[in-house]
């Protein structure tokens, strides 16, 4: 297939963006980075929840500083910022600096946007090789992972204890589901997560749909089948409520902080969350459905550096990326974001600091990245259809085995 010129792909990915975002966002001057010349350095991040004295903020201004520049930083909502980064390349304006979530690198790599880490002599080699790979496309690495987050199964310890169910005997799908049956024995509730008809639905989903040992490219396989029949199985045996095919996971969340469930499938992002539970927790790995943990699916951005028209400012903004992804420095944003380093050593700081995070650290060591295995920006397509076979299963319309086969057509199809 002939690969479009860097102009050409551009304007065909931009056109997306112009149709997803406002007039006001396309209309905007405030966002031009032309006027970031000289010393000032403009940085892009999906957190706007940081406000300026934020220790987030503080780190980019210290690695400004230590830069000899002043760093200009916005934080915008996810997608907002995707739609912005891509019609920034589109004009010829991006930012120095671009913070951005892990399936988006693919979208932006395709469309010609950034800079790989050869280019700007990133170092990479130290970095966690199954987090490196969601920011890779075609063999090229397109930023560095400044951390990661993942699933796994927090647990009510007391209600656990009350069922007679030892967490540490959990290994696989079989001693799980032995263990809700023994939960519902007892009269309490199993488990909660969240399958709601988008990508929060297919990012919960995947854990056990790899863990089967399926694969994106045939989503109608017998193993995908199986982790589809698990779930629907555990709905119509009273395992998990029907309330699941609504969730999000801060509703799924939510259900587990009531006390009244004995698991709950969520993220690190919940560990601020479940300090303030009433009732004792902890957490195991998702199990894979013959034993070990399975695979999940990574959260977390990659710092990333875009195409300027002016070569001369790379030097300088890969001081700045290095700084923000030394180890030091990652394992102080890695704190405040509540994710885990993608660095062994750091990993292991984090570690030693709370030993909670024990779990999370192994769970990310198996994680994998939606867009790996080349799939890049194929896999929107085959998330979509994903999510919609999981409802249609769960809500009884089709079987798994009926659901998966039209997700597979319209994935082939997409």
């Amino acid at each position: 297939m002939t690969r479009l010129s860097r102009p050409r792909r551009l304007a065909a990915v931009a056109v997306i963006a112009l149709c997803a975002v406002t007039t006001a966002a396309c209309s905007s001057s405030s966002d031009d980075p032309a006027g970031g010349g000289g010393g000032t350095y403009l940085v892009w991040d999906p957190y706007p929840q940081f406000a300026d004295d934020s220790d987030w903020v503080a780190l980019l201004k210290k690695c400004g500083t230590s830069a000899g520049v002043t760093v200009e930083r916005t934080g915008y909502d996810t997608t907002d910022l995707t739609n912005k980064a891509l019609l920034a390349a589109q004009q010829g304006n991006s930012p120095d600096v671009l913070v951005v979530d892990n399936p988006v690198i693919s979208t932006l790599a395709e469309a010609g946007a950034l800079t790989t880490t050869e280019e700007n002599k990133l170092d990479v080699s130290s970095m966690e090789a199954n987090l490196l790979g969601a920011g890779q496309s075609e063999g090229k690495t397109y930023g560095v992972p400044i951390g990661a987050n993942t699933l796994a199964l927090y647990y009510n310890k007391d209600l656990l204890d009350g069922a007679g169910v030892d967490p540490g005997s959990i290994k696989d799908w079989t001693s799980l589901t032995a263990a809700l049956t023994k939960v519902k024995a007892a009269g309490k509730k199993g488990i909660t997560f969240s399958a709601i008809g988008t990508e929060e639905g297919s990012f919960q989903f995947l854990p056990w749909f790899w863990g089967s040992g399926a694969q994106l490219t045939s989503l109608d396989s017998a193993q995908a089948v199986s982790a589809l029949t698990l779930w629907t199985d555990w709905l119509k045996q009273g395992h998990a409520p029907n309330s699941v095919i609504n969730n999000t996971q801060t509703t799924s969340w939510q259900e587990f902080a009531t006390g009244e469930y004995a698991f709950a499938e969520n993220g690190t992002w919940q560990l601020g969350n479940a300090e303030k539970l009433g009732f004792g927790y902890g957490t195991i790995a998702i199990p894979a459905s013959t034993g070990g943990p399975a695979p999940a699916p990574t959260g977390g951005e990659f710092v990333s550096i875009p195409v300027q028209s002016d070569a001369g400012r790379y030097a300088t903004t890969q001081q700045l990326v290095t700084c923000l992804t030394s180890a030091d420095n990652l394992l102080t944003t890695d704190a405040t974001l509540s994710y885990v380093a993608p660095v062994a050593a750091v990993q292991e700081r984090q570690v030693a600091a709370d030993p909670k995070l024990k779990v999370w650290v192994e769970a990310v060591k198996v994680a994998r990245g939606r867009t790996g295995d080349n799939l890049g920006t194929k896999y929107p397509k085959i998330s979509e259809p994903l999510w919609t076979a999981v409802q249609a299963a769960l809500s009884g319309t089709k079987t798994p085995q009926e659901a998966l086969a039209a997700a597979q057509a319209a994935a082939s199809n997409g």
